[in-house]
Order: C-alpha cells, then sequence, then structure tokens
C-alpha cells in the first residue's frame, strides 16, 4: 500500500505508542504528515517514538500515561486537543500480558492485565468519544487479533480481554449506527507479530515466550490500521493468512480446534533449552523507561512482511465483482454448450 501525504493533517492519538505495532503506527501515520500525539508509560520509548515521527516531518506531542487510569485518558485526550486541535483519529494498542498457566496466574495479575487490554480500550474510547461525538465525526480503530475470537493456552488473561474488546466494539458500533452517528469504529485483527513483547510479558513457562508462527513484521500491521483510519466503514480487516484460517476454523470447527491447540500450541509459543527471563516484565512498570526497543522483537529471520490476505481484507469488492464475473462467464459457457 502505497502511503501519501494528506491535503489536510490529521490529528492523531497513538496509544502503546513506544513499541511493536503501536510504534509501526508511529512511523506509518508520521509519513502521511498527520500530527501525532504519542501516549505510553516509558519516557526512553516515547523519546524515541517523537524523534522518528518528527524526522518523518511530523508535529507531535508525547504523553506519559497509564490507559488503564480513566482519568489520564481523559487528561490526554484534552491536552491532545489544547495543542493540536479536534482529534481526527484515535488509535487503541497499548496492552500488557502474562504466558502462563492460569492456575499460575495471580488474580492481580489477571486483574492488571485485563485492566490494561481491556479496559484501557475502553477507557481511551470513552475519553475519544466525548470529544467526536458532539462534532460527529472522527473514527477510532481498535487493534485486535485473531486471539480475539479465538482464545489460545498459556494466555488466559489476554484470551479474555481480546474476546471482550470484540464484544464491546461490537456494540458500541451498534449503537453508533443505531444513533445514525457520523463516528467511526472498526477493529484490525492480527495474527503473530514480531514486537518485543516477547521479552517484555511477564512469563512463566520453561522457555523463551514466542509467536506462534506465522510471524508477521509490525509495519505490515501499521500498514492496516493505517489503512483502517482511512476506510473505517468496515467493521474489521483481517491481516495474515494465519488469522484468517484461525477464525474461519474456529467457526466451523471449534471442538477440533481446541485439540489442536491443546496439542501443538503450548510448545509452539516457547523457544526450548532457553532460560524464562521471568523477572524481566512490563506488566507493573514500562520496561522503556531508560531504553528504547523499537519496533521489532527478536524474529526478524523468519518474518513475513507482505500479507496477500490483507488485500484481500482491503478489497471484499474488487473481489466480489471479480468472482461475478468469473460466475457469469461460467454459466454463459454451460449454456452455450447446451
Amino acid at each position: 500500500m502505497t502511503i501519501r501525504t494528506r491535503s489536510k493533517p490529521r490529528t492523531v492519538v497513538i496509544t502503546g505508542a513506544t513499541a511493536g505495532v503501536g510504534r509501526a503506527c508511529v512511523r506509518a501515520f508520521a509519513t502521511g504528515g498527520d500530527r501525532l500525539v504519542l501516549i505510553a508509560r516509558g519516557t526512553a520509548g516515547l523519546r524515541a517514538a517523537a524523534a522518528e515521527a518528527e524526522a518523518a516531518g511530523s508535529p507531535v506531542r508525547t504523553i506519559q500515561a497509564d490507559v488503564s487510569d480513566p482519568a489520564a485518558c481523559e487528561a490526554a485526550a484534552a491536552r491532545a486537543e489544547a495543542e493540536f486541535g479536534p482529534i481526527d483519529v484515535w488509535v487503541n494498542d497499548a496492552f500488557a500480558s502474562v504466558f502462563a498457566p492460569f492456575t499460575e496466574i495471580d488474580p492481580e495479575e489477571f486483574r492488571r492485565v485485563t485492566e490494561v487490554t481491556y479496559l484501557g480500550y475502553v477507557n481511551a474510547t470513552r475519553a475519544a468519544l466525548r470529544r467526536m461525538l458532539p462534532r460527529d465525526r472522527g473514527t477510532i480503530v481498535q487493534v485486535g487479533s485473531a486471539i480475539a475470537y479465538r482464545g489460545i493456552p498459556l494466555q488466559t488473561a489476554y484470551s479474555g480481554a481480546k474476546h471482550a474488546i470484540q464484544g464491546w466494539h461490537e456494540a458500541l458500533r451498534c449503537e453508533l449506527l443505531a444513533s445514525g452517528s457520523g463516528v467511526r469504529v472498526t477493529m484490525v485483527q492480527l495474527p503473530a507479530v514480531n514486537t518485543p513483547q516477547f521479552d517484555w510479558v511477564l512469563n512463566r513457562l520453561r522457555g523463551r515466550a514466542r509467536p506462534v508462527p506465522p510471524v508477521h513484521q509490525p509495519e505490515l500491521a501499521a500498514r492496516a490500521v493505517r489503512y483502517a483510519a482511512d476506510h473505517p466503514g468496515r467493521r474489521e480487516y483481517w491481516v495474515g493468512s494465519s488469522t484468517a484460517a484461525t477464525l474461519v476454523a474456529n467457526a466451523i470447527a471449534p471442538g477440533l480446534l481446541d485439540r489442536y491447540l491443546a496439542r501443538n500450541g503450548i510448545s509452539a509459543q516457547q523457544e526450548g533449552g532457553q532460560e524464562s527471563p521471568e523477572g524481566r516484565s512490563n506488566l507493573w512498570a514500562p520496561l522503556d523507561e531508560t531504553e528504547d526497543h523499537g519496533a521489532h522483537g527478536r524474529f526478524d529471520a523468519e518474518s513475513r512482511e507482505h500479507s496477500a490476505q490483507l488485500w484481500a481484507s482491503q478489497h471484499h469488492g474488487l473481489l466480489a465483482a471479480g468472482g461475478a464475473v468469473l460466475l457469469g462467464a461460467a454459466a454463459g459457457a454451460l449454456l452455450r454448450r447446451r
């Protein structure tokens, strides 16, 4: 997808902007000339993300805040509009996670993942809507995951939070449609992505946490988020053939998928022979407070930069038209034979 500079820059707010997909989104929107407001906890990560945006020619402001705090989200939204004017796009990406069997996750840890990953989206969206609804315009993009539809072992807290986001997002979308609002909400369902999160999560596995292959680069996810912000009429976008396959398989044969993940999902999420760095976690405090970690994790060698599924998700109308043409041609050929 070619990114073009808009004639009129937008004010774009990005949560979780210092690393992974959020950091890649900073670059994608900065390249388009938008004014950026970056929200995260780590000062070093915020500083580095802002420098990249400025180098691309984008005006930028940084706000150190924890999205699990509703008051912090409200204050961030107020400051964004005070400095850059009305918010046009809000991207929710901040999250936290724990890699462990459910019985090994403490109640406080489970609550923390829920408060950041699910309620963080709710808090931020509420702050955005308070400003967008009276103007009857604006777009909110929820960065989701295939896990929003299909929970996986060792990620019960994250799976629950992503499922909650999906249900809440659908209900909110219906309310906006019912009221005839000009505000749009959409969601981007991602595959496994090469981000630093796998060295940041609270990890109680025997090996180092890793994404389930196939793995994709964060820039691919960021292009999808940018496209969704530009085309928010669609309820959601799927990125990666693995996302499509997982969602379709879960809809058709969820019991079979349960057994497949029980057999393969645990080993696929950890690297054998590696010690688990449990002491290194950003669950309660940022790990980019003094050191920037960027967008990429340690899986560059195996990560994909493109997705045919993303193209298909962005061009449903074209595919439908092409299918109709092929079907018509086949029907015509059959009639001629008869």
